[in-house]
């Protein structure tokens, strides 16, 4: 089992990394009951650069941005079932509203997020172009999340 990377051994991972000559991809999210969108989406991020690090809400950071009764999975959980993935290099939790401040750390090449968001509206633009990297949009598949998943489950008692 792989563990989520602490952010007080980041540096020296990234510094390790771009020694070699890596680009370095993020995205930051929930992911809280993983489903085929969320596969697709990290396949895709992973397209733009050598090494994928997602930015994972805290369990605290989720319940903040979801509310009460969320996550439906804990942190610890989330972390491994993404750390167990093809496309997936690496894990780092985050307890604030924004991952702007990881990011701020990460100083990524490229940053993806939904395709829900524009440069305009999403909260870590500013960080991503301040520190040079560039921002990708992806779309998402149609039908498919995490919020849907858990109506389709309450929908069968």
């Amino acid at each position: 089992m792989r563990e989520p990377v602490k952010r007080e051994n980041l540096q020296e991972l990234l510094k390790e990394l771009r020694s070699q000559g890596k680009t370095i991809v993020t995205t930051n999210g929930c992911f809280d009951i993983l489903h085929v969108g969320h596969v697709r989406y990290l396949e895709e991020t992973k397209k733009f650069g050598d090494i994928l690090i997602v930015a994972l809400n805290s369990d605290k950071s989720v319940r903040e941005l979801k509310g009460e009764g969320r996550p439906i999975n804990n942190e610890n959980d989330r972390a491994e079932v993404l750390n167990g993935l093809k496309s997936v290099d690496y894990v780092v939790l985050f307890d604030e509203h924004s991952p702007s401040q990881l990011l701020a750390e990460i100083k990524p090449d490229v940053h993806t997020k939904g395709a829900d968001y524009t440069e305009e509206t999403l909260p870590e633009a500013k960080i991503i172009k301040e520190n040079g990297g560039r921002l990708e949009f992806i779309q998402f598949v149609p039908g498919k999340s995490t919020t849907a998943t858990i109506k389709k489950i309450n929908n069968q008692n």
